[in-house]
Formats: C-alpha cells, structure tokens, sequence
C-alpha cells in the first residue's frame, strides 16, 4: 500500500461551510441571557449514578455528555473521562481520542495516558482504517452515480454520513447527509433524510434547522399515517424529542413540555439523541415552568405515557405530585437538591436557573391566588424563606403584572386589589353596545348603496381617483371608470 495511502488522515482541515442545499440558519443566537457561565462547578450530586447515566447514550452524544460532566464537576472528572476515552476508542475519530487522553493525563498524572509510542501507533492504525473506509465509500458512490442508481446513490451518501459523524467530522456529515435530498424518491426517505439531518444538527446546536427539517418530516405522509394508525412510533417519538430539544434551547418551554409528553415510553429508542430519564426530567421541569395547575394534573400527573417516564426520576414526580398540592416548602427544598444533578445535564445547565425561577413564580401566585389578603410571615415559613426576601418577590411579581395586590409593608401583609365586578360589567356592556351600534350603521349603509345600485370601487393603479356607477335603482350596477 503507498505511504500516502497510509498517512491520510480521517479528519481533513475544515472548509469554509458552504451549503447551498442547506437552511440557511446555521448558528442560532438563543435569546435571554445564559443562567449558567461556562466554567460553572457544581459538587457531585449525592443521587447521580455516572455509569446509569452514560448508558442511555452512545456514539458522539455520550462522549459530549461525559466531557461535560468532567469539565464541570471535578470530583467525578476522572470516572467521567475514563469511560468517554472507552466510548470513543470505539469510533474513528482519533482527535477527540488524544484530546480525552491529555485531560486524563493532566487529572490523574498517570503516565499511561501520556504519548507514547503505543498510543500513536493506535492513532495511526485507526486513522489508517478510517481513510480506507473513506475511499471505500468514496468509490461505491462514485459507481452508484455512474449507474444513475438514485436509491443507491442515496444510500452512498448516508453511508458517507455515518461515517464522517464517526470520525467526528459534522459538518461533512452534514453535507453528505444533506446531498442525499435529491435521490429521496418515497415519503420515508425523506423522513429518513430529516432525521439524519436533525441527529447532526442538535450536535452542532443548529436548533432552527432542527425544527425546519421536524416541519417537514411532519409534513410526509409517512408521518401522517404513522400518527393517523398509531404505528411506528419509535420513528415519532424521536422527531418528538428532537423538537422538545429544540424549543426548550429556544426558551419555549410550553412548547417543549407539549413535545416531550408525546415521546412514547415503550417506542423510546434514540440513545444517539437523549435518554428515556432525561426525557423524563426535561418534560417534567418543563411543564412545571409553563403548564398551569389543571394541565399540570391532566397532561402529566394523570397521563399513563407520561408515568412511566416518571419513574425513571421519583423525586422530580414527587416534586410535581406536591406542587399540584400546593406543598411548598417540599417542593422548593426537594427541587433544590436536585439542581446540582440537572447542572450536569449539557443542555438543561443554561436552563436551570430559568425554569427554576418560573416554578417558584408560579408557587407564589398559586399560593396568593384563593386569598384577599395573606400574612407575608405565615407565608415566608411556607416557602421557607425570611420576610423580606418574599417580599422583595412579591414587589417584582406585581410590578410585572402577575400579581394584582398590594403590600402592606409596615403590617407585612398583602392585599388583593379590589375590582368593582359591577362596575367592569357596566363598563364592558357598554363597549359592546357601541361595537354593535357601529356595526349596525355599517350594514345599514351597504344596504342602501346596494339598493340604489351605487357601486364605489377603487380605481386602475395608473389613476387615483374614484369610480362611481349611478345605475338606475333595480339595474345591475356597471363598473365605471374615469
């Protein structure tokens, strides 16, 4: 074999991106600040099980997953490490796998993950293999094209895909993934396209593409029948997922709570995409944040999918089981202990503090909302907290027009703000008396217009002017021009 054969390598220099075929959105701005600055640590939770928690991942997603649990809780660093440095001596994407074995080095000062000449010998071997499967690809494309095979074509490219996403090459997957658009001849191989398109783009954070190309899965009939007769649900479940993602990134969370209770329990098969336990806690943090009382009961404590993925997650159920029954002080204190364990989640870390602050929101107004006045001491001690702090909630709560009271500062009680209902009712009957007099005189007047055969339209865009046809009463009104 040529020495040049031997030393190309997997992971060419990247081009500038230039790709026609693709949504234009390629790096989305969220809006909102970030909660959560990028070198945040957090202590190691007390209920995390690293291993239980990799396990529902594979590929690209459980490497980034556990480089995210290492960079940002140092105590379990080394574990979280050790096991991405297994996953990836899986793959051929040999760069991560030398970056992984210098953190490992630097962590634990073992000198068998410093280079050394076994270490790059395996790099070699690997980025050996990957250039032959490389060229291997390459020419079965280039004879599917030469027999106009479009199946086949699509096919090479899909392979193309998988395997510059195992060399940790995104952005050619997503080209080739994207090329393959043209030879789609069936309402499934466009579906098929989306979610290859999608799997790439919630790696690279392109979380408008992620939602483009879930509309237009949506919009085959491969989808249409599956949510018509209830089959493939594995297929749904993920685009639902991945449209979840997408819109909890967009700080949607009503939209992503909606998405996310729609995954099927039983059909939830995507460990390339996120696990049946993070589903769990991303729908239930969601709907907390976004749902109200009645939804909170009959879209998640009452729903028999919903349930199941709850139970992958006991405390988050009971957090959601006590909030419905307006069991504070739990809830708060219950939710907190488990906020160092959602900080290590990749996606919900830049989240928590949002969704966190809205739960406690909604407490509040929940809480106030039977009362016409509430002592603020009896309900600092109900949300664990000292009197002032609550109040200082409170105040932003009503300067931002969620709470209609007032606070009684020097008695520390607040009142609810009377609204004179016979008043509202007068005032509102009235403005509907107008609204139907001017109604009225509207119709009265396009009665005699048409009566009297008048007949006003707009005229021709060469002219300004008006024309009017005065037709004898009873004629069929011409159209008059100047």
């Amino acid at each position: 074999m040529p020495v040049q054969r031997g030393s190309r390598q997997p992971n060419p220099p990247r081009r500038p991106q230039q790709l026609d075929s693709v949504e234009p959105m390629q790096v989305d701005d969220p809006d909102g600040p970030q909660d959560a600055p990028s070198n945040f640590v957090v202590d190691p939770p007390s209920n995390f099980d690293l291993e239980s928690y990799a396990s529902g991942y594979e590929g690209p997603a459980k490497i980034k997953r556990l480089m995210f649990v290492a960079k940002h809780c140092p105590s379990l660093s080394e574990d979280a490490l050790r096991l991405a440095l297994a996953a990836v001596e899986k793959t051929f994407n040999m760069a991560t796998f030398v970056t992984i074995r210098q953190k490992l080095y630097q962590c634990t000062n073992d000198s068998k993950y410093a280079e050394n000449d076994e270490s790059a010998l395996f790099v070699t071997q690997v980025n050996r293999k990957s250039a032959i499967t490389l060229e291997r690809l390459d020419s079965d494309l280039k004879n599917y094209r030469s027999n106009s095979i479009k199946e086949s074509i699509r096919r090479g490219f899909d392979a193309l895909g998988d395997h510059y996403m195992d060399c940790g090459d995104l952005s050619s997957a997503l080209k080739m993934y994207t090329r393959a658009r043209d030879h789609c001849t069936s309402s499934r191989h466009i579906v098929s396209l989306c979610l290859n398109i999608i799997k790439v783009s919630v790696l690279l954070g392109h979380w408008q593409q992620v939602l483009s190309y879930y509309s237009k899965a949506e919009a085959t009939q491969e989808v249409a029948e599956a949510h018509k007769n209830q089959t493939n649900l594995s297929m749904l479940s993920r685009l639902k997922c991945a449209a979840g993602l997408a819109e909890m990134e967009g700080r949607k969370y009503k939209n992503a709570a909606r998405y996310f209770l729609q995954a099927s329990f039983d059909h939830c098969n995507c460990p390339d995409l996120l696990s049946p336990y993070t589903i769990a806690v991303y729908g239930g943090l969601c709907a907390l944040a976004s749902f109200d009382r009645q939804e909170l009961y009959t879209k998640v404590i009452s729903s028999s999918s919903f349930k199941l993925f709850l139970e992958l997650e006991p405390s988050l159920r009971d957090v959601i089981s006590q909030f419905h029954q307006s069991q504070y002080t739990s809830c708060l204190s219950t939710l907190e202990a488990l906020r160092n364990s959602f900080m290590l989640d990749q996606y919900l870390a830049n989240h928590i503090s949002d969704l966190y602050a809205q739960i406690r929101n909604k407490a509040l107004i929940q809480y106030f909302s039977p009362y016409s006045s509430v002592d603020l001491h009896k309900m600092a001690d109900a949300f664990n907290t000292d009197v002032n702090s609550l109040e200082n909630e409170l105040i932003s709560l009503i300067l931002n027009g969620m709470i209609s009271a007032r606070i009684d500062s020097h008695a520390k009680v607040m009142h609810s703000r009377h609204i004179d209902q016979r008043q509202a009712m007068f005032q509102k009957a009235i403005e509907v008396g107008d609204a139907y007099v001017l109604r009225t005189k509207v119709l009265l007047m396009r009665a005699l217009l048409h009566n009297n055969g008048i007949l006003v339209s707009q005229a021709s865009d060469q002219s300004d002017e008006t024309s009017v046809d005065t037709s004898p009463a009873g004629a069929a009104p011409k159209r008059m021009k100047p």
